[in-house]
């Protein structure tokens, strides 16, 4: 268990492909999010969620915050969770990979690297909603941000493409497979993945 890193997991996706949020979905006896904050518990003394309707997720007993930073996505959920996680060094999850393995971010949090952002480029995507975020960046996600510039780019990707990341390539680890970074985004992802369970 990890005292030196705080756990933020993200739940404030507007689920728009979904049509209802995702975060509650069920895969056998318990909800994705119950999944990912049970993970999180497993790994990490401090568990913080980010969200902007905290109503709705008092029932897990974790430290509730909604974004400072209102309708900038997954960046203002991260820069949320930094201003109030209480540690240096933090792993961001997002509330959408129930087949997230206790091994995978064990090897994430533990890569050897100074540079303040690691995750995986895995499944033939960059995974930057799993990964670790160090507080340091709060800087950068400001000053990005609230450039008011007409032209300002504020997406996640534009970002990341700005920042000092280390990218990490897991494919030989024993224990990969593509799958632990499924997202459950649509009815058909939710389809394909309740049938594991059914």
């Amino acid at each position: 268990m990890y005292s030196d890193i705080t756990g933020i997991i993200l739940a404030g996706g507007k689920s728009s492909r979904m049509g209802v949020n995702k975060s509650f979905l069920r895969l056998g006896n318990q909800t994705i999010i119950e999944r990912i904050t049970d993970l999180m518990n497993s790994l990490f003394k401090e568990v913080i969620i980010i969200t902007n309707t905290p109503e709705e997720y008092e029932f897990l007993n974790r430290s509730l915050h909604k974004d400072i930073y209102i309708g900038y996505g997954p960046l203002g959920g991260i820069h949320s969770g930094l201003i109030y996680s209480k540690t240096e060094k933090n792993f961001v999850i997002s509330c959408d990979v129930p087949r997230m393995t206790k091994e995978m971010i064990e090897y994430i949090v533990n890569f050897q690297t100074h540079k303040p952002i690691v995750f995986c480029q895995a499944g033939g995507y960059h995974q930057p909603l799993v990964g670790i975020y160090k507080k340091k960046i709060i800087v950068e996600i400001e000053k990005f941000l609230s450039d008011n510039t007409k032209t300002a780019d504020k997406s996640f990707h534009h970002f990341l493409k700005d920042v000092n990341a280390e990218l990490i390539d897991p494919k030989d680890l024993p224990f990969y497979k593509d799958e632990i970074f499924f997202n459950v985004n649509n009815p058909d992802d939710y389809s394909l993945i309740l049938s594991e369970y059914y």
